[in-house]
């Protein structure tokens, strides 16, 4: 028995040692694990809450999307408006313009009309530098015939 004696000795002095060194690792092991294990909790934790706002968010967003999609229809709808009130205007702008057109033409046409009868009225009329000369004329013509007259009657 002393051979099982000293090689349980042996065996308790170098394996024992190493056993406590190896159960104190392990317990700081367990520690740290179980250290982690709560850290990989709280992790957890914060993702969850993470992901339920990052949902709400995706929510909104959606929601954000719908309205302006919605302002958009709106948008289109008022440039579609719009065009049709241009083409409208446009339209009544060419009728205008049409129309103004037209009475300028008539009134060009009216104003030639009236240069034409005043140039014929120019020609008729007797000036009055004319009519002043003319006037001279039959006061010396009529001085004439009544001289001839008297001469006649002499």
């Amino acid at each position: 028995m002393d051979i099982m004696e000293t090689v349980r000795t042996a065996i308790q002095e170098l394996i024992v040692p190493d056993l406590t060194r190896i159960r104190e690792e392990n317990n700081e092991i367990k520690t740290i694990l179980t250290l982690t294990n709560k850290r990989l909790d709280d992790v957890n934790l914060h993702l969850a809450d993470q992901s339920r706002r990052i949902d709400e968010t995706n929510k909104r967003i959606d929601e954000t999307n719908k309205r302006i999609d919605e302002t958009n229809k709106r948008i289109d709808e008022t440039n579609k408006r719009i065009d049709a009130v241009r083409d409208e205007l446009v339209q009544r702008i060419d009728e205008t313009n049409k129309r103004i057109d037209g009475v300028r033409d008539e009134l060009v046409k009216r104003i030639d009309e009236t240069n034409k009868r005043m140039d014929r009225l120019y020609d008729v009329v007797v000036r009055r530098e004319e009519h002043a000369q003319s006037s001279q004329r039959l006061n010396a013509v009529e001085r004439d015939m009544a001289e001839l007259k008297r001469r006649i009657a002499a």
